[in-house]
């Protein structure tokens, strides 16, 4: 029997709020207003206080997000800031849109992100700031990066992209550092129509810059105090997050059942995710690791049921990074991007579904007499 069950499908995710999604688009039509209105300021409000933050700015998306994030904080040029050696390439390009130049660090093999004990040894007089990413969903140690980055007098930027509603002892990700970044594309927790993001920050200083930043610079119209940027969050988007920002809990809590039955329901043939203590993982991703990745992959595909790679190629290694990165080696980050398959557990994804992938997986590692 071929399944078929899809990694995503934005289309069930977003058909329970369909009838809300159209009465506001009517009332949006009906307002007139198109850019920075009472949408974007009531979202940032409710995300600020879903977050525990004191401020929210909306923008265009998450890479802006990171980019102006970075840019508030008038580091010199070509300032060091540490990162993941198996991020996304946005947190990567972040970095260097801003001007500065990324030194990669190596991952926690287990939780799959910034492990402590290698920060220190990448820091530099030219290092300025620790870039953490709270990867497939879960929170990074913020304790002990709290703790260098208070010694070294590094400031903290949080890629929080992946982590909506993440908590570490009941404190929200995006707010313990100057600034946490956060991408709304569509496939994520909270997931937009299209592109959005946002930026979190407790420093009121930073958070009138970055209102200017994302406006062309500018605090009052046609006077431009910065070198700015045109990164706005659209008014519908903005919309249509308030909806969903309703739901972000009850999104969580499913897709964090659903990995509970993927922890329960998978054989230890693959390396399921590792979660810290104290640690509110929301599963954005759920991934596993094994050798036998691709042969997996094309398996689960043959009999309909989709998987994804988050991601296929380690950043040092990516065609247009190699100046950068060139004769370094990143074997950590490298083993987890030939390894890592990610399975279905979106919000649209059912119980008995992921019953049928975990039974899938199993009986591809029981054919290969390794269960």
């Amino acid at each position: 029997m071929i399944s078929n069950i899809t990694y995503e499908n934005l289309k069930n995710v977003n058909t329970e709020f369909e009838l809300e999604f159209k009465g506001k688009f009517s009332d949006f039509l009906l307002s007139g207003w198109c850019i920075l209105g009472k949408e974007v300021e009531n979202f940032e409000n409710e995300y600020a206080d879903y977050c525990n933050a004191q401020y929210c700015i909306g923008v265009a998306n998450g890479l802006d997000a990171l980019v102006i994030g970075l840019r508030s904080l008038d580091f010199p040029n070509n300032s060091e800031i540490l990162v993941p050696s198996n991020t996304y390439i946005a947190s990567i390009l972040a970095i260097i849109n801003a001007g500065h130049t990324p030194i990669l660090v190596e991952p926690n093999i287990h939780t799959y992100n910034l492990n402590p004990a290698l920060i220190i040894e990448k820091i530099t007089p030219k290092t300025k700031a620790i870039l953490v990413v709270h990867l497939y969903g879960q929170p990074a140690e913020m304790d002990k990066i709290v703790e260098i980055a208070t010694k070294y007098q590094l400031e903290i930027i949080e890629d929080c992209a992946q982590a909506h509603g993440a908590k570490i002892n009941d404190q929200v990700v995006g707010t313990f550092g100057k600034i946490g970044a956060h991408s709304f594309y569509p496939t994520k927790n909270l997931g937009a129509l299209g592109d959005a993001g946002a930026i979190t920050t407790n420093d009121k200083v930073l958070y009138e810059k970055i209102k200017a930043l994302r406006n062309y610079g500018s605090e009052k119209k046609y006077y431009n105090k910065y070198l700015g940027f045109n990164s706005r969050l659209d008014e519908l988007q903005a919309t249509f997050l308030r909806i969903k920002l309703q739901k972000l809990n009850q999104i969580n809590k499913h897709k964090r059942h659903l990995a509970t039955l993927y922890d329960e329901h998978l054989t230890k043939d693959v390396i399921k995710p590792q979660v810290i203590s104290n640690c509110y993982h929301v599963y954005h991703i759920y991934n596993v690791r094994t050798k036998l990745r691709d042969e997996l992959k094309k398996y689960l595909f043959n009999l309909g049921i989709s998987t994804e790679i988050h991601y296929p190629v380690s950043p040092n290694l990516q065609e247009g990074y190699h100046h950068l990165f060139k004769n370094k080696s990143y074997p950590i980050g490298e083993e987890i991007h030939k390894t890592t398959l990610s399975l279905p557990i979106s919000y649209s994804t059912t119980k008995s579904q992921v019953l049928e992938v975990c039974s899938a997986v199993n009986s591809f590692f029981k054919q290969n007499g390794l269960c």
